[in-house]
């Protein structure tokens, strides 16, 4: 999978900088050519000569190779790579990448780069979790990037080795995932989503109580992930808004990872200007407390008042945003009055569609594998029968297809 194909592999100032030598090696057996650009803070971790020695081509870093005026042409690695990978990516690096600050080789090339870019972070705990560093990674998502962490190769989830580069090992399957997924990904006949951009929520929303306690939901994400893989196999540019779940997706889906409704409404509306369809499919909170406490709360006395804040209307943003080309769908979980709730619902927020799901449908709705909907539009109401999530994710992109 990646026998000829031309990788640029960046290497930025970290510890981890020493594992590249095990990523270009595997890459070199696997029939890849690299090409190594790294940032003058890298070389004070891993030699030039190393690198030029296992990928037999010269190490770039500097603009210039020589006083003579001649230069490396950022311009050109970008034409040339089949695809980008940042191992280790500090920090520092991530932001610039999500800024733009183009101050060196390393960033001008990203910048000019035509092919896919992969980045591995690298740094400690404390700054992988900084609000920054999170906003930064999820810029470079909403991009088109896809960041590598451990665990699970695209945004994993939990905290587990979080900050700590993953392997090389699973870099490089990423990357041969990726490219193997590129012509045998599985695609309907009539590949009638081709082109098109869709936005998909997925999951539940946390809004914190203390450090160590949340309001949440049952949501397993199964739906929303479904409906994503149904429409990359139909040709789609897919873009996933996931909240915290331990679901994994195709490496070919843009996934951002939020964790409160305020993060899944910055990034979807972020990114919904440039979508044809979005789809919302999360179990967003409607309430969050009023006050998060910064330690955990102590049980004391014989009660606990807990005062909430609505949250940000996710569906009713959009609604009030969607332009006449946009289709927009959302979801309605319901245990009573049930179409009359979903009707009130689409009017209100200004959607192409509903679909209709029903805790009275015993073995569905979260946690399950099975689903069972009812799609409600202004023509009426379209009942289907029980059956596995991926055959409704079918069901409801057909009526996508049909109203674009």
């Amino acid at each position: 999978m990646l026998q000829g194909k031309h990788i640029v592999l960046g290497i930025t100032g970290s510890i981890a900088a020493y594992k590249a030598c095990h990523i270009i090696r595997l890459l070199v057996k696997k029939g890849a050519e690299v090409q190594v650009v790294i940032t003058p803070a890298g070389k004070e971790f891993i030699t030039p000569i190393t690198l030029s020695a296992l990928t037999q081509k010269p190490v770039i870093s500097d603009f210039f190779a020589q006083r003579d005026g001649t230069w490396h042409s950022h311009v050109a690695l970008g034409l040339w790579a089949d695809a980008m990978l940042v191992a280790p990516c500090t920090a520092s690096t991530l932001a610039k990448m999500a800024h733009g600050v183009a101050d060196n080789m390393l960033i001008t090339t990203y910048l000019s780069m035509k092919a896919p870019v992969f980045v591995a972070p690298a740094m400690d705990l404390d700054m992988y979790q900084h609000p920054t560093t999170q906003q930064n990674m999820q810029c470079l998502q909403a991009f088109g990037n896809h960041v590598i962490e451990p665990g699970s190769g695209f945004l994993a989830s939990g905290l587990d080795g979080k900050g700590r580069m993953e392997e090389p090992e699973r870099i490089v399957e990423t990357l041969e995932q990726f490219f193997g997924s590129e012509p045998s990904a599985p695609s309907s006949p009539a590949d009638d989503m081709k082109g098109k951009r869709v936005l998909i929520t997925a999951g539940p929303t946390y809004e914190k109580l203390d450090p160590v306690r949340f309001l949440g939901n049952y949501s397993s994400g199964k739906m929303g992930f479904a409906l994503a893989e149904e429409c990359l196999r139909r040709g789609a540019d897919v873009t996933l808004v996931a909240g915290p779940v331990t679901l994994t997706c195709s490496p070919s889906i843009r996934r951002i990872d939020v964790e409160s409704c305020e993060d899944m409404y910055q990034a979807t509306t972020r990114c919904f200007a440039d979508s044809d369809v979005a789809i919302l499919c999360a179990a967003v909170a409607d309430y969050r407390p009023a006050h998060v406490a910064d330690k955990k709360i102590k049980r004391e006395g014989d009660e606990l008042v807990l005062n909430l804040l609505p949250t940000r209307d996710i569906a009713a943003a959009l609604g009030q945003l969607k332009q006449p080309h946009q289709r927009l769908v959302g979801f309605a979980l319901e245990t009573n009055d049930e179409e009359s709730n979903a009707q009130k619902k689409l009017e209100k927020k200004n959607l192409d569609f509903i679909v209709l799901n029903s805790m009275r449908n015993e073995g569905t709705c979260f946690r399950n594998d099975d689903n069972q909907i009812t799609i409600i539009d202004r023509h009426g109401a379209t009942p289907f029968d029980k059956k596995p999530k991926s055959d409704v994710a079918s069901d409801i992109i057909d009526h996508v297809v049909s109203i674009l």
